[in-house]
């Protein structure tokens, strides 16, 4: 049987640009949590597809999935409509209500519509997957959503019933031999993962803090705090002695090591320092006459 079928596979939405892929990430996410770093539980790409597998019917794979490529809460996703849904050729997007974030408290009585405003703020989602986008165009086509602009995109009687359903689909992986680091697998660890996705994909942190409707930048700064573990190998801090001579250059190497390994010059006046001034500029005098010949 295969896990992950060919139209499935290809929801992983764009692949982890860390160098060493998704065995690098899984590394990463091993060393947070060995560490007890304060970092948010999240699932990549490849396991998202085949936990996805598990769902068995339409209605349900596409909420799940609507979280995973929107970063929604559970709140906001139930929230949408079909109005909220913009399939603008090239650049299609969703319309979240940002259901968490708490307005200051105004000076005036707002109006109605500053009222509304406040309660809940729009924000654009942009949905690049196209493979998600043709699903979810599938998905309002046989449910006929779209003469039913208004109304819930999902008939979920309560925020519960998508928590049941992922219990399910774990209980089922695990039936097939297929476990997942990540326990247990709520709504919210989605909009963990959008996040986690996004950085790992070179998105600015700025950027993300938009897209997931943090009024506070420390919000989203948390899912950066693995990437500290993320230091190229590349990196070194210690050079050899000779090779670090010779960047600093053949002439400049000569005269720093006459310079330091001449015990007898001492800077204890101006006399002295006059006397190693001339010296260090005749021998700079004939190094260039060297270097000439």
């Amino acid at each position: 049987m295969s896990i992950i079928p060919l139209e499935m596979g290809q929801i992983s939405r764009s692949a982890i640009s860390l160098p060493g892929g998704f065995a690098r990430a899984v590394r990463l996410r091993e060393m947070a949590l060995a560490a007890s770093l304060d970092v948010p539980r999240y699932l990549l790409a490849p396991e998202i597809a085949v936990l996805l597998d598990y769902l068995p019917d339409l209605r349900q794979r596409m909420l799940i999935e609507t979280l995973w490529n929107t970063g929604a809460r559970i709140n906001e996703a139930l929230a949408l409509t079909p109005g909220d849904v913009f399939f603008n050729g090239d650049l299609p997007f969703v319309r979240l209500r940002t259901l968490k974030q708490r307005a200051p408290r105004p000076r005036r009585r707002p109006t109605k519509e500053e009222q509304q405003r406040r309660e809940a703020p729009f924000r654009a989602v942009p949905l690049p997957d196209a493979g998600y986008v043709r699903r979810l165009q599938g998905y309002f086509a046989t449910f006929k959503l779209l003469t039913r602009r208004a109304t819930p995109m999902w008939d979920v009687a309560s925020q519960e019933t998508p928590r049941n359903w992922l219990r399910a689909a774990v209980r089922r992986a695990a039936q097939d031999g297929v476990t997942f680091s990540v326990r247990p697998i709520t709504p919210h660890t989605f909009r963990h993962s959008y996040a986690m996705h996004l950085l790992m994909n070179d998105v600015h942190v700025k950027q993300v803090q938009a897209l997931m409707g943090h009024k506070r930048l420390e919000n989203t700064e948390i899912y950066t705090r693995i990437f500290a573990l993320d230091v190229t190998p590349d990196l070194a801090f210690s050079l050899p002695v000779d090779e670090a001579r010779g960047a600093a250059g053949a002439p400049f190497s000569k005269i720093t090591l006459w310079f330091y390994n001449q015990s007898q010059i001492r800077f204890y006046g101006k006399a002295h320092l006059m006397i190693s001034v001339l010296t260090l500029l005749a021998l700079m005098h004939t190094l260039q006459l060297n270097r000439n010949c």
